[in-house]
């Protein structure tokens, strides 16, 4: 089965700072969205899948954010917790077209 996935312009992509979270609502879904030193954007479900903290406030390094709860280390291209922590969140492809973010869903 093919699902159509809608691309959903969200901000400017200088409106997004970089390393910084940004928590936003997509059709129910709750997104984190990160922009990495390198210029990618990355976005994955708002919320730990250990605590229910909010990704979109915890700290980047490379391409992980940390919890802030309890620091659980979330990959931000799989949306895997990293081991010996288990969970993932979804994950979302989001790209930069004209100047704006767009996220799938």
């Amino acid at each position: 089965m093919n699902v159509l996935k809608e691309q959903v312009r969200i901000m400017p992509f200088e409106d997004l700072p970089i390393l910084i979270g940004k928590e936003v609502e997509i059709h129910g879904s709750s997104i984190a969205l990160f922009r990495l030193t390198n210029g990618d954007i990355r976005a994955i479900g708002s919320r730990c899948p250990q605590t229910n903290g909010p990704l979109a406030e915890g700290i980047v390094s490379g391409e992980f954010v940390y919890c802030p709860l309890k620091d659980w280390k979330v990959s931000l291209i799989t949306g895997e917790v990293q081991a010996p922590d288990e969970g993932k969140v979804p994950t979302y492809n989001a790209e930069i077209k004209n100047g704006d973010i767009f996220v799938s869903i």
